[in-house]
This record gives C-alpha cells, sequence and structure tokens, in this order.
C-alpha cells in the first residue's frame, strides 16, 4: 500500500474485500479494535467438511462515504493447501 495508513478510532467498522483464493469476491465487516485494520487475515474455509485456513494480506484501500474499504489479497505460500474436490474420497 502505497498511501500513509489512516488512524482509525477504536470500534470504527472497516469492509474487507478478498481478492484471489477460495474467498475471491466476498465481503466482510469487521470492527477496528486498536484504531486500525489487520495487515493479515486467516480466514477459515470449508468445502463439504473439509476445512483449510487460508491467509490474506492487506493489499490497498480506499475510503467509500466515509468507511473504509481494504482488498486482502490471496497468500497462497502462507495457506494451507486447498483440496480439489475431485481427489476427495
Amino acid at each position: 500500500m502505497s498511501e500513509a495508513k489512516p488512524k482509525l478510532a477504536k470500534g470504527d467498522e472497516y469492509i474487507v474485500i478478498y481478492s484471489g483464493g477460495p474467498s475471491d469476491g466476498q465481503t466482510d465487516r469487521r470492527i477496528s479494535t486498536d484504531g486500525s485494520w489487520d495487515d493479515e487475515l486467516t480466514v477459515l474455509a470449508a468445502e463439504a467438511g473439509n476445512e483449510t485456513l487460508i491467509n490474506y494480506d492487506a493489499a490497498s484501500w480506499r475510503e467509500v462515504g466515509g468507511v473504509y474499504h481494504v482488498t486482502y489479497s490471496y497468500d497462497a505460500k502462507d495457506s494451507e493447501a486447498v483440496e480439489d474436490p475431485e481427489d476427495r474420497d
């Protein structure tokens, strides 16, 4: 992220936008607990009873209508492998 990270008030809400990986295109609302947003997120992805931990890194942000929208990019290197549905029992 090229611009300086803005300061949020503790308790402010921000929007998470996932880019890539199994959560691609999904959004989430999070609450700032320390006056900022998370630099990285770990998401539990579940498909047909199989669970895996997926990592996302904050890549960019923008302010829309007074609310910060933070885009998180899929981090395949630090994520657990996602099992292909065709390889399951």
